[in-house]
């Protein structure tokens, strides 16, 4: 091996600050990429600023605008997290107070601000090796990887632009703290790690595990050192679940004693030492119990077989899903080749570099993705990105000359860079909604009250929140168990069924939250509370107000006295049912964008509460013309629908049609009809939404559905609805009762 290394080994502080600054401005100026194609689209501007394109974005804005303003203050979830994400919430806040920039501009560029920070941490892992061009070229691989990008792009306003940037920070401390044990080096991994939970709490199963590996490391290979065993107390104390102030207290309180003391004491009292605060973190931590109810979390499927079986939501989420290996080696470094290679870099570096197997729960969690899904392929990206660097580094030590070492490196290295800059340039994310969209929702603000409550599909709480400034029953963080209530109204026939069951619903979580607030804030006995009001978990606990299920109340979900869930729906489709007091109106947003997820909508309620099985075949395709000949139209799906006679064919299978509608909109909140009847007896429906070239193929039931007849057809009992905001992207309606 020559000596003609590409690293430089002795840069100064100024130069390696140098390669951050260069490194950063590159990460920034490559997410400029969408904001460059997004400006061409008017639709996705509001008030002149671009919007962001992430729905859980407006739950962090929605918080932040409670703190700017009070606004949102009815809103039991906004006053839930206000409690939770605080460094994000506060960043946020301090931006928009004391710069010249709007919440709306803040939302947009700080993930972008904030997770190109990730070149940091990078490049100082390769300082520690004397390598820092290679963590040079590792921050570019990493800051703008696949994975990486998508979860930190402009507008993709998350804690995620904290979860990774926060997280291979921690991995470098450890690191430092292995390579030099220097004093002050515990301090800043002391410190990191107390503010992670503040930026990012689910990421602690993975700090966690990095600490057990971090721990095993210095008992096996640095426990002749006495640094080794102080360092570990503090870090676990660090890691403590208690108040924050204790935490700090307790750490400097021993930094300062040990300090004093540490050599007078021999390495065989400080290991009783380090193992008795090792118990004391593994009583107060509940490590072992996160990780394994967040590795269940993400395995479970199906139904929930506790107690009623609901169906539940992460089966449907497409980040949760199971995805294949080629998928996985895409997300995490850009295509499958480079990750073997980056596989290999690792390997290399673990030999010539025994610390990094430090790195192995964040492989792990990358691995682990093939099965838990897609968003947990970004904890591997940062690791890869530098062990695929390191490896040709390493290789190019073998080329005798100069030049052609310098040209291979850059010129792999560009390889590795072309499929994440292609996949960034091709990445057209739209805005989470459209300008007309939010107009619905500001029109909506102007005539709801503050305490008013809109019924949706969860997807779109958030939004709901920040542009209407009404309160919801499910959103983003809290679609468990109610999806069943917005199921059932959404795919209901009945206009007085779906009222009550709104009201029911609402003011059962109404009051519920009033009586929560009372029994935290107040300090009231839990036996004050009434017991149809009580939302408790599984193991009896009471909720914090907001985050209880309502239909687990009204049915007595897991109670001995459980209710009998047909019973219940009947009950409510009853002439003689009597509804709760109307204390706050009650809105139903129906958005033309749910109607390619409306089939997963109506899993959630077409479902035997008692036994977890779908009631009904449920068909609701959306889809346009592939071919139209003589009458005969081909649909993109495969489905071919004879207008003349009135039939459908898919595959093998001849269905009667009953009937077939023609949709059009209008200037005005009318939508035009032209309906023909083929077959009494048919038990299917079409309908062609002319205004948006698209055809509708479903069953006769769903065809009566409220979401069918009250957003797609304009069709609405006058008696139970009003229609309040109308254009072709939404229908609000309010309940009259």
């Amino acid at each position: 091996m020559n000596n003609n290394k590409l690293d430089i080994n002795n840069l100064s502080t100024k130069q390696i600050l140098v390669l951050m600054l260069l490194a950063y401005a590159f990460s920034f100026t490559i997410r400029m990429i969408w904001v460059s194609w997004a400006s061409q689209n008017p639709s996705f501007f509001w008030n002149g600023e671009l919007m962001i394109n992430t729905n859980d974005g407006y739950y962090f804005a929605s918080t932040t605008e409670y703190l700017l303003s009070g606004l949102h203050a009815n809103n039991p979830k906004v006053q839930l997290a206000s409690n939770s994400y605080l460094g994000l919430q506060y960043i946020t806040y301090l931006f928009t107070k004391y710069t010249p920039f709007s919440l709306n501009t803040v939302i947009l560029y700080l993930p972008s601000i904030i997770s190109s920070l990730i070149v940091i941490p990078i490049i100082l892992t390769g300082k520690l090796l004397k390598l820092p061009w290679v963590g040079f070229f590792s921050a570019l691989l990493g800051s703008i990887a696949w994975s990486y990008y998508n979860r930190t792009m402009v507008g993709y306003y998350d804690s995620d632009m904290f979860a990774i940037f926060l997280q291979f920070t921690i991995f470098y401390l450890f690191l430092s703290t292995i390579y030099s044990k220097k004093d002050t080096n515990i301090l800043w991994l002391s410190i990191i790690l107390l503010l992670y939970p503040i930026f990012y709490p689910q990421g602690m199963t993975i700090t966690y595990a990095l600490f057990f590996f971090w721990v095993l490391y210095q008992l096996l290979f640095q426990r002749e050192e006495r640094n080794s065993y102080f360092f570990i107390i503090i870090a676990s104390i660090a890691l403590w679940v208690v108040a924050i102030w204790i935490k700090i207290l307790l750490i400097l309180g021993l930094f300062i004693l040990f300090k004093q003391v540490k050599h007078t004491l021999d390495n065989k009292k400080f290991l009783y030492l380090t193992l008795g605060t090792l118990l004391l973190f593994l009583f107060l931590s509940n490590s072992f119990g996160l990780i394994w109810k967040m590795i269940n979390l993400y395995l479970a499927r199906g139904v929930e077989n506790d107690g009623l079986n609901f169906y539940q939501v992460i089966q449907t989420v497409r980040e949760a899903g199971k995805i294949s290996w080629e998928t996985i080696s895409n997300r995490i470094i850009g295509h499958p080749i480079l990750l073997l290679f980056s596989l290999i870099g690792y390997i290399m570096l673990v030999i010539k570099n025994k610390p990094f197997i430090l790195a192995l729960p964040l492989i792990g969690v990358g691995i682990f993705a093939h099965w838990a899904g897609l968003r947990f392929t970004v904890y591997a990206v940062a690791i890869s990105a530098f062990s695929f660097t390191y490896l040709l580094y390493i290789i190019s030590q073998y080329i005798k000359n100069k030049k052609l070492s310098y040209a291979f490196f850059v010129t792999l290295f560009l390889f590795a860079l072309y499929p994440n800059i292609s996949h960034i340039i091709g990445y057209k994310v739209p805005t989470v909604l459209n300008a007309t969209e939010v107009q619905d929702l500001v029109k909506l603000n102007k005539i709801a009250n503050e305490k008013d409550y809109t019924l949706a599909w969860w997807d779109y709480g958030y939004p709901i929140w920040y542009y209407s400034d009404t309160s919801t029953l499910i959103d983003g963080g809290k679609h468990q168990n109610d999806n069943f209530i917005i199921s059932q109204i959404m795919q209901t026939s009945s206009a007085e069924f779906a009222t009550n069951l709104a009201r029911l619903a609402v003011e059962t979580y109404v009051q519920s939250v009033d009586s929560y607030t009372h029994f935290f804030e107040e300090g009231e006995n839990e036996e004050d509370i009434p017991e149809k009001f009580k939302m408790l978990d599984k193991k009896g606990d009471l909720y914090h107000a907001g985050k209880g299920s309502v239909i687990d109340v009204l049915l007595k979900n897991n109670q001995r006295d459980q209710v009998n869930p047909e019973v219940f729906l009947s009950d409510l489709k009853s002439n003689n049912y009597t509804p709760p007091k109307k204390t706050r109106n009650i809105y139903l947003y129906l958005p033309y964008r749910m109607m390619n997820i409306f089939p997963t909508v109506a899993v959630f309620g077409n479902l035997d509460l008692t036994t977890g099985k779908p009631k009904r075949k449920f068909i609701f395709y959306p889809t346009s013309v592939e071919d139209n000949k003589n009458g005969i139209i081909v649909l993109k799906n495969g489905i071919t629908f004879d207008a003349k006679k009135g039939l459908i064919h898919a595959g093998t299978d001849k269905k009667y049609v009953k009937n077939f509608i023609v949709t059009q909109n209008t200037q005005g909140e009318k939508t035009n009809l032209q309906s023909k009847l083929y077959h009494i007896d048919g038990t299917h429906a079409v309908i062609y939404m002319k205004s948006y070239g698209r055809f509708v193929v479903m069953d006769i039931e769903t065809f009566h559905s409220v979401y069918v007849q009250m957003f797609i057809l304009g069709k609405y009992d006058k008696n139970f609805f009003e229609l309040v905001v109308s254009s072709p992207y939404s229908k609000i309606y309010k309940f009259r009762k």
